[in-house]
Formats: structure tokens, sequence, C-alpha cells
């Protein structure tokens, strides 16, 4: 070590980024099998550790289960945490169920004392602290990591707000990593039996960040238009959008979705004029089948979306005429700023995270201030309030039901034809516990728009909940078909577990829930149902090793029975829960 003037050594500082990692559960692992933990820990070890030199970084520590690094770059950290997870992911789906390790990472960017061997300082301590709270298969990241990457990587990011952690004098602002699930490896899906399209976001042109939401709000409103096509099988926005900003091969896409036809484009916006150019690919060969090029003033922007939309109609299905089209007249906003605010609305609401819901709500709102006849602006205000009660817990149910209810019946006032405002109106019936009357919702909904995999994700909970598993189970399925790379799958997976513990299919609901929680390692409920099938199945020591690693809330619905589900299925839920070794 150096030393200075006086012979002592010279304390050294720099700037680094910090990688922490341990195993979630790893104590639970080896009471269970502690030579077959050892072995597989260094089995795994094998493989991340180079990771970590391959991605420019150097190993400090691997005491027990932990691994400690640091790089110069964060970007480099964040790229180099991802991969560990996918990594592992692929290694867990072939591992027994039990014997899975799941990593939990933090990440932080620190002036930190180093020597030979080690670091020193908050910079470190920070990194643990956030890997001790991440969930198993996660990536939580400092307020100062985020900084740095956002922007640079193909990645969203929930805001967890400032977390007070442990020996650390003030609370840190830390994030989620997410959208690094779309980099998992999917099942390639079959092409439907009619022709099929998926509408990726238009590129922005404009060189301005903030103009983002212009060419989502284009493609958005491109393949709503085309959902209400009967003929047509249209893969859902939330989908399509997990490629935004990738460099994509088309004939991928097609493979991953399942879809013969996509359409992609790109918007310049330059004052009060646009330049919007789309092209339709037969994704399955790379032909091209149409592209066009339209400058218009802003004024007739919704004008363009709708020649679009008329042109792909035809050049798919040239022989289907314009009245068996079937399509809904679409009034839009007198106000081009309340569609702009829409959009900002509907890209915050597709972050899925507590936060995005609520700044979704306040453009929804805006949206709705500067024109109040923007029908789809009150029916997407009434979902996200539902969603923050329902998915994020942010909000009491009675409250979000009056809020969203008048919001939905407001909405089909001003036009009864609205799909949107239809699922949010059965949304608010469905929370309140009138399962028959959000279905009747549901299916008004989806009588207007056939390829709306929200409204038929939602219908099959509603009739799994009225008992009637067998349609429900069909219609969760449709809509994950309708939608397979949605960030709202993971409920909608949930959910089709659910029904296929009913049915009393443990091994099905048992392996639906592990599929899940491989895509989606922080997705609590899945580990609800995976516990339970795992107790009715026997599998006590499997249920015991899961119970080690689930997020402490996995069993709230088993503490607190929620209005749409019936005494029966929830005792049924609980007499698995209970097998398993859960106490109440």
């Amino acid at each position: 070590m150096p030393t200075d003037a006086t012979g002592n050594a010279k304390i050294e500082r720099k700037l680094v980024a910090i990688l922490a990692a341990d195993i979630a559960g790893y104590s639970a692992l080896m009471g269970a099998d502690d030579e077959a933990t050892v072995r597989d820990l260094k089995a795994n070890q094998s493989v991340i550790l180079p990771m970590i030199t391959e991605h420019g970084g150097r190993v400090i520590d691997t005491a027990g289960d932990g691994i400690l690094a640091e790089f110069a770059s964060v970007l480099s950290a964040v790229k180099c945490a991802l991969a560990i997870q996918k990594t592992m992911a692929e290694r867990n789906a072939a591992a027994d169920p039990a014997r899975r390790m799941q990593f939990r990472i933090g990440i932080n960017q620190g002036d930190v004392v180093f020597d030979d061997a080690r670091v020193y300082g908050d910079g470190v301590n920070i990194a643990a602290r956030l890997e001790s709270i991440a969930d198993p298969g996660s990536v939580l990241i400092s307020g100062k990591v985020h900084d740095e990457v956002r922007g640079k990587l193909d990645l969203r990011f929930e805001d967890l707000g400032r977390q007070a952690l442990k020996n650390i004098v003030d609370p840190v602002p830390t994030y989620r990593v997410r959208g690094y699930e779309a980099m998992m490896p999917l099942q390639n899906l079959a092409l439907p039996d009619k022709p099929s399209i998926a509408v990726l976001s238009f590129t922005n042109m404009s060189g301005d960040p903030d103009q983002e939401f212009f060419g989502d709000g284009i493609a958005e409103d491109v393949s709503t238009e085309l959902s209400k096509l009967r003929w047509l099988f249209v893969i859902a926005r939330n989908s399509s959008f997990t490629y935004k900003g990738r460099a994509i091969d088309i004939k991928q896409v097609s493979r991953e979705l399942g879809v013969r036809y996509v359409l992609e484009g790109s918007v310049r916006r330059a004052g009060a004029r646009a330049r919007v150019t789309a092209q339709l690919i037969d994704a399955t060969t790379g032909a091209h089948v149409w592209a066009d090029r339209f400058d218009r003033d802003l004024t007739d922007i919704f004008a363009v979306q709708d020649e679009i939309t008329t042109a792909v109609a035809r050049a798919i299905g040239p022989v289907i005429v314009d009245a068996e089209r079937q399509r809904a007249v679409r009034k839009p906003p007198e106000s081009l700023g309340a569609w702009e605010a829409y959009q900002r609305g509907m890209w915050h609401q597709s972050r899925a995270n507590p936060a995005d819901a609520e700044l979704a709500r306040r453009f929804f709102q805006r949206a709705i201030d500067l024109d109040p006849t923007f029908v789809a602006a009150h029916g997407e205000l009434a979902g996200t309030i539902t969603t923050s009660a329902v998915m994020h817990h942010t909000m009491n149910l009675d409250a979000a039901v009056s809020l969203a209810e008048p919001l939905a019946r407001k909405a089909l006032a001003l036009d009864a034809n609205d799909p949107i405002s239809r699922v949010a109106l059965g949304v608010a019936m469905y929370i309140k516990g009138d399962i028959e009357g959000a279905i009747s919702e549901y299916d008004r909904g989806l009588a207007l728009d056939p390829n709306s995999a929200r409204a038929l994700g939602l219908k099959g909970a509603a009739l799994m909940f009225l008992g009637n598993y067998v349609d429900g189970r069909e219609a969760l399925s449709k809509s994950v078909r309708l939608s397979p790379r949605d960030s709202y799958l993971p409920t909608r997976l949930t959910n089709l577990a659910a029904v296929q513990y009913f049915e009393k299919d443990y091994a099905e609901a048992a392996e639906t829930s592990r599929q899940t929680l491989r895509q989606f390692p922080g997705n609590t409920p899945s580990y609800r149902w995976l516990i339970a099938s795992l107790g009715q199945l026997g599998k006590e020591s499997e249920a015991a090793a899961v119970m080690a690693i689930a997020p402490p809330a996995y069993d709230h619905f088993a503490r607190q029975r929620p209005p749409w589900m019936r005494s029966v299925e929830h005792e049924h839920m609980l007499e698995g829960l209970r097998k398993a070794g859960w106490h109440d």
C-alpha cells in the first residue's frame, strides 16, 4: 500500500460503481441440504463471476453467498447486473424448483476508500443495503445510478421513493430496474387463424426527447382503430411497445408476438407541421406490403391516423369491403393539447408502478380540463384510479370506486360505444363485488373492441370468481395470447394459475406460477399460488423453500378476503397455504 511522507499508510479514494449481490433464502437452502447448496453455489459462481470481469468489473469479495464488485462505469455495472439475472433465470428454469437460487442485487455509485484488497465507505454500504431490500431476481439502484443510466438503456425505472436504510444517515432515493424482463427468452408463438398485426411505437425523429409521446400517440391511436376490425388479430399496445428504442429484427418480432404483419413508422414534428411515415411489413418474409408518407398541419393529425388505418386495412384484406370493417366512429378531441396530455398519461400508465400511475392521473385530468368531451381521457382516468387501488394498494378500494365509477359513467354518457370506458365501469363494479355486472360491461367492451386483452383478462378473472372456471381459463389464455409481453402480464398469469388451482389442477397451477416467477421474479401474488399448490401436492419442503424467499406481502389476500372473492375460493386457497405450513 502506498505511504505518505511520514511512512504511514496513505488513504486512497476513488469514485466507482459498487454492485452487491446475494442469494435470497440462502440459509433455508443450507438448512435443507448444505452439501447440495454449496455445490450449486460454486456452479453458479463459476458462471457469474467471469461475467463481472467481462463487463469491466473487479470482484472484491465472495464471502458466503455474497458477491461484491466494483466498476469504473455505472453503465457497465447495470448491464452486468441484468446479464446476471438473465443468466440465472435461464439456469433456474432447468433446476429443481426447491433448489433454485435467485440473486438480489443492489448498485450504488459513491466515493470509496480502498486498499489492495477491499473497499470501504458509504458507497459500499448503500449498495449492500439496497441489495438486502431487493426482491429475489430483481435489481435496485440508487438515485445516483439512476441519474447516470437514465435514457442510456432500454429500461424503465420504478421510483420507490427515499428508502431509510440500516445504518445510513439520510434516506436514499431508490429505483427498481424494470423492462429487462423483455430480454428474457420467450417461446415462439404460432400465427393465429386470421390476419394478425403488431403496431410498433413510431420513432421520434424530432431530436427532442419531450416529443417521444407524440410517436407513441400516433401508433396507439392506429392500433386502437385497427383493434375494431373484427377480422383482424391485433397485439395489445403494452406488448408491441416493449420493442421501443431497440434495434430489432422484424422476423423476431413476428416469432415472439405470433403475428404476420408489423406496422412501423416515424414522426418528425417541426412547429405547426408534422411528417409521419409508415410501412407495413410481412414479418414472416420481410417483404414490404405498403408504405407512405404524410406531411400535414398538426390540426390534421387525426385525419392522418385514419388514413393510415384505412390503408393498412386495405393492404391486409383487399377483398374486404369497408362496410365489413365494423369500425366504431371515434370523435377526436377538439384540442390537440388535450390529446397530447392524454398520450403523456398513457405513457406513464404503461410503466405500471405507483409513482407513474399518479402522474398518469394528473395528465388524464389535464386532458379532461382542456376538453371535457374527451371520452377516452375519462375512461383511462377511471382505469388508473382502480389500478392504484387493486394493484398498487395506494388507495382505499371504496375511495377508488367513488371516484372511478362517476368518471366511467360520464364517459359513457358522452359516447356509449367507447370500449375503454365500458371496461373501466366494469372494474368499478368488480371491486364492489358486483361480478355479474362487471362481466356484462366487459362483454359490451369486447363487442366494441374484440382485441382488448385487458377486457378479456378481466372477464376471465371475474368468471373465475363466479365459479365458472372453464370459461375463465379460456378468457385468460386468450388474453395472454393477445398481449404476450404486456407489463400487466404477471397479473393475468397469476389469475391463470389461480383458476388452475381452483380446478384442482395443482401441478399445472404450480408450473404456471414458476414460469411467471422466472420472467417476473418480483411478482408477489405468484408466490401465494405456488405455495398453496405445493401444499396441495404434499411438497412441504419445496413450499418451505419458496416461503423462505417470498416477499412478506405474498399472503395479503389470505389474511383479508377482497370483495370479489367468494368464501369458497378463499377457503380453498387457505387450505393449500396451511398444508404448506403457513399460519394465520
